[in-house]
């Protein structure tokens, strides 16, 4: 099994662990990501699992889920409101149940795939590895909306460097996503992982780059935290458009969130 899945599970049940502590009114607590509720967050992860493994078992059936899904959309709905409305009585305790049973079959899909083989997706498709990094991405990111509005405090692994790995190769895909030119300078990253280990990705002399602490670069490229609102060190032109606009997730552009409008409630 690859290991990328292991990272994914275990992405996955340390937010179950938290979710475990909530109390009912909490999971109707707002969030400061676009007001979403604690409840929100986990049923478009839920959503979102549910089209992965689609797409795990069968190209076709991804794609006539997808369609649906568009075709609920077509009066003006938004993504979390069609999800409201396809499972409306999918609530706390009962939702983190169907959520953390999905994930597990997910990965045992995952586990059960041609490692080889392509997966579609909302944006370009991906090899299996990259699309369960993706899981673990935006499991990792969406977690990040519960942890700040309960004001836990969160522990960091270095399986985060598979979301600094998808962070940097989708340096081009934020710029063609925004039908933008891509910068010719390709930024130098250098950054530290949670127990002190240096990950490095491209030319040092490329004369632009990012360096710093891996969770705040993880936290730009998956726009929970907004650049100005780190100590990353951001040098040259192309460095300094990609981090204001970074996006290493599939779908329609989307902007980080402004400067000071993310943080952890119990620091605030």
């Amino acid at each position: 099994m690859l290991q990328e899945i292991n990272d994914f599970h275990d992405e996955a049940n340390e937010l179950r662990g938290l979710l475990e502590t909530l109390e009912a009114p909490d999971w109707q607590r707002r969030t400061l990501f676009k007001d979403w509720t604690v409840n929100d967050v986990v049923l478009h992860l839920h959503c979102s699992d549910i089209s992965a493994a689609a797409s795990v078992r069968d190209a076709a059936e991804y794609e006539a889920l997808r369609a649906q899904i568009a075709e609920a959309r077509k009066g003006g709905l938004s993504m979390i409101e069609e999800s409201r409305r396809r499972f409306p009585d999918l609530h706390g305790e009962a939702l983190l149940t169907r959520w953390w049973d999905q994930v597990e079959r997910l990965c045992e899909l995952l586990g059960a795939k041609d490692p080889s083989a392509r997966l579609n997706w909302a944006g370009p498709g991906m090899g299996v590895r990259m699309f369960t990094t993706a899981r673990q991405m935006e499991t990792w990111a969406h977690g990040q909306e519960i942890y700040d509005v309960m004001g836990k405090d969160r522990l960091f692994h270095d399986r985060l460097k598979n979301i600094a790995v998808i962070g940097v190769k989708t340096f081009g895909w934020t710029f063609t996503n925004r039908k933008l030119p891509v910068p010719a300078d390709v930024p130098y990253v250098r950054v530290t992982g949670p127990s002190g280990a240096i990950w490095e990705w491209n030319d040092p002399a490329s004369g632009t780059s990012v360096e710093g602490d891996a969770v705040e670069f993880c936290q730009v490229v998956a726009q929970t935290r907004n650049i100005g609102d780190t100590k990353l060190a951001v040098r040259g032109e192309a460095a300094q458009r990609w981090m204001a606009i970074a996006q290493c997730f599939a779908g329609p552009p989307n902007d980080p969130p402004a400067k000071g409008t993310r943080y952890t409630a119990k620091a605030a």
